[in-house]
Formats: structure tokens, sequence, C-alpha cells
């Protein structure tokens, strides 16, 4: 009755069955992972952005690698902004996905050491090749409140860090990097993001909070992946019994069907 499941076709057909159940449930899981992943770095988020601000010298020092752990985090620095060795970072978006320029201006504190300063977001307006004109910070000394980030890096970022680029113009924020271009001065390791003070006239347009709301779709692939695990083998049983019953029909019109005449 089900010979036929011997056949090359049907073999070859329940092998494939029998190779796509397992893979869809690693898929499934796979994406839940992803899921939980994702929580864990929303909760990461919230937890660093409500947490009290703290100096920056207590989490960062000059070659210091910013850990996942204390990124986002609030901190404070006094000192004053240094905007003669300002530089800009291309190819920059806004929360309107325009590309323009970070600011990224050394903040010298009273030790003397530096910290980078991620003023905000300005428009590409003119040619990439010349420096583009950046509302100047406030005067004097100020304590600057921002989210700690770390280091950029291609591996990272994804980012291709050019060379040969016009003169105070970057690709990557990294704090060795700039340590260099300064001579080798104390350069505190990652960057802040400034949050206040507030820019007069609302330009460099500050770097919004990182989202840590959405969850994303991984959930959902998780649970489709598993159905389909589970509609693999319903939907073979269905072609099985469609074969039994065609050739079994097949068979009964063969026998019903008249002989020829004997000449």
């Amino acid at each position: 009755m089900y010979r036929f499941l011997l056949s090359r076709q049907w073999v070859i057909l329940t092998l494939v069955t029998l190779a796509l159940i397992p893979t869809m449930i690693q898929l499934g899981f796979w994406q839940l992972h992803r899921h939980e992943h994702r929580v864990a770095q929303n909760k990461l988020i919230s937890d660093a952005l409500s947490a009290q601000p703290v100096p920056v010298e207590q989490l960062t020092s000059p070659g210091h690698t910013v850990p996942h752990s204390e990124l986002y985090r609030t901190v404070t620095a006094t000192g004053t902004y240094d905007t003669a060795h300002e530089v800009v970072v291309r190819r920059r978006t806004n929360s309107d996905d325009e590309v323009g320029f970070h600011v990224l201006t050394p903040f010298v504190l009273k030790d003397g050491r530096m910290l980078l300063v991620n003023r905000g977001w300005i428009p590409a307006n003119g040619p990439q090749t010349a420096f583009p004109k950046i509302p100047a910070p406030v005067k004097g000394e100020v304590t600057v409140t921002g989210r700690l980030m770390a280091d950029e890096t291609t591996a990272e970022s994804g980012i291709k860090n050019v060379q040969g680029l016009p003169d105070r113009q970057i690709m990557l924020i990294n704090s060795e990097q700039v340590a260099k271009s300064l001579g080798g001065g104390q350069v505190l390791g990652g960057y802040v993001a400034q949050v206040s003070p507030e820019p007069k006239g609302d330009s460099p347009e500050l770097i919004s909070e990182p989202d840590h709301s959405s969850i994303g779709p991984h959930m959902a692939y998780a649970i489709q992946w598993w159905l389909f695990a589970a509609g693999v083998p319903v939907g073979w049983v269905v072609l099985v019994r469609r074969e039994r019953r065609d050739r079994a029909e097949a068979a009964a019109e063969s026998a019903e069907a008249p002989e020829p005449a004997a000449v």
C-alpha cells in the first residue's frame, strides 16, 4: 500500500523533510536568542540612562576601553572647550536621516587632561572638502553632562577609516587617534555625547537617546520558524495520503476498464 515510499523520489522528499525540521527549530531558537539579547540590551541602556550622573573621571582614563556595561552612563565633566583642535566626523545622520557631520570638540579638564565631547550634528551645507561653519560652544569654564560612549572602530561600527581626508575631518571617533593628532596628549578613553548645556539656536543638534523600547520582530520570527517546523511533517503526511489515494484510484480505474474484444 505504501511501497511507493521506497521510490527514489519519495526517499529524497522524506530525507529533505527530516532535515528541514531540526533546521527550522534551530532557526527559531536563534531568533529567540536575538530577542533575549535585544531585551537585555534595552535594560542595560535603560538602567544606564536612569542612573545618577557621576564624574567622568570615575569611569574612564587615558587608554581606557569603555566596557559594554558602562555604555550610555550619564557623566559630568568640568572644564573648557578647546575649539582650536575641534574636528568634524563625516557622513553622520540626524534623527531625520539627513547626512552631515558630528562636531567633536576636545574638552580640557581642570587637571589638564582632555575629554572628547560630541557636541551634536550639523548639516553638510557646502563642499565636503571644506571645513563647515560650526556654532561656537559656551566660553569659559562649564560643566558638561553627557552619555559615555566607547571608542569607535571599523570592526564594531562597520565604518571604513578612510585616509587622506581634508584637514580637521575624521571618519571615526577614537580617543587614541585623536591623542596622536594632538601630539600624544592625555585623552580619556571613549567620548561623551553631550546632553547639556543645550546649544543656542539648537545647533549643533544634540544626539538623541538610543532606542531602548522596541524589541524588534525576533520573537515573532521564532514562533514563525517553529510553526513551519510543525507544519513540515503535517505537509508530508498530506502528500503521502494524497499519493496513496491517487494510486488507489488509478488502480481501480484500471481494474474496471473493459478488456479489448478478442479478434
